[in-house]
């Protein structure tokens, strides 16, 4: 059921246009462009969702470094509802 309704929200919301700060939406790059070395190895539950909240990050910065419209000190960018609720719940 979950999924059902998750497709359902996905055609209806799908993208959602946000405004980040200049810095927020650099550092979101940065985190895209950044190089992982070396193997992971054994994580905590904690390092393992601090893991993927990096992941998706990272997601965001390629969304602003291929879509990202700068208008001044803000970058408009349209996000995928996943990453804009990702954001959120990191936020929670």
């Amino acid at each position: 059921m979950l999924a059902a309704i998750g497709e359902l929200v996905d055609a209806q919301v799908g993208r959602v246009t946000v405004r980040l700060p200049r810095a927020v939406a650099e550092a979101a790059v940065a985190a895209w462009e950044r190089d992982e070395l070396g193997d992971v190895g054994e994580e905590t539950h904690e390092q393992y969702e601090l893991r993927g909240q990096a992941g998706d990050l990272a997601l965001i910065g390629l969304e602003i470094s291929e879509d990202g419209r700068w208008e001044g000190e803000e970058v408009v960018i349209d996000l995928h509802v996943h990453s804009a609720g990702a954001a959120w719940l990191a936020s929670q």
